[in-house]
């Protein structure tokens, strides 16, 4: 897994005041991608232990985050690694976790990996970017076709529960 980029501090990527990590890798190939350059997923930095330690140590310090945020590229796109990030950085953190996403919740559903990362993201941001579906007064997502959806509510109640700002 490599991370082009971090923001330490952002409120464009979830509610509240949010820790943004980026992914490199991306199969969906979105037109209008704002991030294009992390599609072949071999640019950035490798997430080693250090750099988790880095990472932990900079959550951890900064008492006022709400949460953190995972982009790309694609998060889902090394599903398996993605596991283990998410495991390590839930259990050190203790934070909300928001993750934006090309495929839909229902695909996520299929695959075991992937679906096993859904226990320890709270929210999700799904669906590919539509050009054509672009609208810049979206809260936290490019394109009327993406939902924001509470991953807790939606697994506890077998149906999903999007939540509207």
């Amino acid at each position: 897994m490599k991370i082009i980029k971090i923001f330490k501090e952002t409120i464009s990527d979830g509610f509240g005041f949010r820790y943004s990590i980026y992914f490199s890798g991306c199969t969906h190939y979105c037109e209008g991608c704002h991030n294009h350059d992390t599609w072949k997923g071999d640019i950035g930095r490798a997430l080693d232990e250090e750099y988790m330690d880095e990472i932990v140590e900079e959550i951890n310090s900064n008492y006022m985050l709400d949460g953190i945020t995972l982009s790309g590229g694609d998060p889902f796109f090394n599903p398996a690694e993605l596991l283990e990030f998410l495991k390590e950085i839930k259990a050190r953190t203790h934070k909300n976790i928001w993750s934006y996403t090309g495929y839909t919740f229902e695909t996520l559903l299929k695959d075991p990996t992937m679906r096993e990362c859904l226990d320890y993201i709270d929210v999700l941001v799904d669906g590919k970017f539509q050009k054509a579906d672009y609208d810049p007064d979206l809260y936290f997502r490019g394109s009327s076709n993406q939902r924001i959806i509470d991953i807790r509510e939606s697994l506890e109640n077998d149906q999903i529960i999007t939540l509207e700002f």
